[in-house]
C-alpha cells in the first residue's frame, strides 16, 4: 500500500530538519515495508517570495488530497514588514483551518537522560514527566472577528458549544487510554467563552465517568506546570491558552527542539510538525535539532497511519541514542553535541 504524505519544508531550519525527517521515514519504509509517497509543496515565507502568496492553491489541493502533512516552521525576520494575512504564519491558521484540524495533541515528555537540562530543581521532576496538552486550535482568539484603526484594535475570542464538545471528545479518548485524568483549563471566572467552555466539558465528561475531571484557572495552571507539573495527566485547554501552556511545558522537559506535536480532525487526516519555531539565527549551520521533528513523524504513524510499531521504533531509537549521551547543541550544556545530519545518522542506526 503506497501512502501519500505532503512535505512542507518552510523557513529557516525547516528544510535541514524535514531533509532528516524523510531520511528516518525511508528507513521505516524499508524496515517494515512501507511505500511512502512524498510530495513538496511551498508556504511560508519561502512561498511569498516565490509566487507571492504565503499558501498558494496547489499547496492547498496537494494537502489535501494526502493521507497527511510533514510541516517543518514557517516564518522570519525576514518577513516581519508584512501585516495581517500576508505574513507566513497565516499560510498556518488558514492550513489548520481549511482542513478542519481542529485539536492539537502536544506530548510533553521528559527523557530520563535529559532530567539535567530541566530547569526545575530535581526532586520536582523525580520520575519523569509525561503530559499531553490538547488545544483546540481553530477557535478562540485567533479566529475571532478583528477590528483596528490607528487608536483601536479589537480581537475577539469566540467559541460555538460544538468547537468545545469536538475538542472536549478528543481530550476524553485520549486520557482513557493514558491515566484517565483531565485538567481542563480556562477563565471561568472573568471569561463567558470560559464558562461555556466549562459547562460543555462538563457535559461531555458525563459520557467519560471513568475519567477524573478537574478544572484549574490558566493563571493557577500557569504555576502549578512549574511547581508541581507531575500532577497533570491530561491538559485540555482552548487555543491561547495552549498556545502558551503547552510551550511553557516544553522548556520544563529540557528544550523545545524536543518536542512533536499532532494537529487532527475528525478522521484520521493530520498534520505533523515540531513546536519549535523556523530559528533562523541557525539555518544553515547544520546544528539544529532535529529530534521534534523526527518525533511528530512517530506520531504521524501512530495517527493517521495506525503504524504503532513502527512509532514505538522511532521513539525507541531517540531514546536509546539519548542514553547512549548523544546529544545535540541545544541539549548539550557543554558537552560534545553531534549536528543535525550527525544526530540523525545516530537514530537511524538504533533503528
Amino acid at each position: 500500500m503506497t501512502y501519500n504524505i505532503a512535505l512542507i519544508k518552510g523557513d529557516g531550519i525547516g528544510p535541514e530538519i524535514m531533509d532528516q525527517t524523510i531520511r528516518v521515514l525511508a528507513v521505516v519504509g524499508k524496515k517494515f515495508g512501507h511505500v511512502f509517497e512524498i510530495k513538496e509543496v511551498l508556504a511560508g515565507g519561502v512561498a511569498i517570495d516565490a509566487t507571492g502568496s504565503n499558501l498558494p492553491d496547489v499547496t492547498m489541493e496537494i494537502c489535501k488530497s494526502s493521507d497527511a502533512v510533514l510541516l517543518g516552521a514557517v516564518g522570519g525576520p525576514k518577513w516581519d514588514h508584512l501585516q495581517g494575512g500576508k505574513r507566513p504564519e497565516m499560510a498556518l491558521l488558514t492550513l489548520r483551518k481549511e482542513l478542519g484540524l481542529y485539536a492539537n495533541i502536544r506530548p510533553s515528555i521528559m527523557f530520563e537522560a535529559l532530567k539535567d537540562a530541566c530547569p526545575l530543581k530535581s526532586e520536582i521532576v523525580e520520575g519523569g514527566l509525561d503530559i499531553v496538552i490538547v488545544r483546540e486550535l481553530t477557535g478562540g482568539i485567533y479566529f475571532g472577528k478583528r477590528e483596528t484603526s490607528q487608536t483601536y484594535a479589537c480581537d475577539c475570542m469566540e467559541y460555538w458549544e460544538y468547537e468545545i464538545a469536538r475538542i472536549a471528545e478528543k481530550a476524553f479518548k485520549i486520557a482513557m487510554k493514558r491515566g484517565k485524568k483531565i485538567t481542563s483549563v480556562d477563565k471561568a471566572n472573568v471569561l463567558d467563552t470560559s464558562r461555556l467552555w466549562r459547562k460543555t466539558v462538563d457535559k461531555i465528561s458525563k459520557r467519560y465517568p471513568e475519567v477524573k475531571v478537574s478544572h484549574m484557572y490558566v493563571d493557577n495552571a500557569a504555576m502549578q506546570l512549574v511547581i508541581n507539573p507531575k500532577q497533570f495527566d491530561v491538559i485540555l485547554t482552548e487555543n491561547m491558552f495552549g498556545d502558551i501552556l503547552s510551550d511553557e511545558a516544553s522548556m520544563i522537559t529540557g528544550s523545545i527542539g524536543m518536542l512533536p506535536s499532532a494537529s487532527l480532525g475528525d478522521k484520521n487526516f493530520g498534520m505533523y510538525e515540531p513546536i519549535h519555531g523556523s530559528a533562523p539565527d541557525i539555518a544553515g549551520k547544520d546544528i539544529a535539532n532535529p529530534i521534534a521533528s523526527i518525533l511528530s513523524l512517530a506520531m504521524m504513524l501512530r495517527f493517521t497511519f495506525s503504524m504503532e510499531e513502527e512509532a514505538t521504533a522511532i521513539e525507541k531509537a531517540v531514546e536509546d541514542v539519548l542514553n547512549k549521551g548523544y546529544r545535540t547543541s541545544d541539549i548539550a550544556h557543554g558537552r560534545d553535541y553531534l549536528g543535525t545530519r550527525e544526530i540523525t545518522d545516530k537514530i537511524i542506526e538504533m533503528l
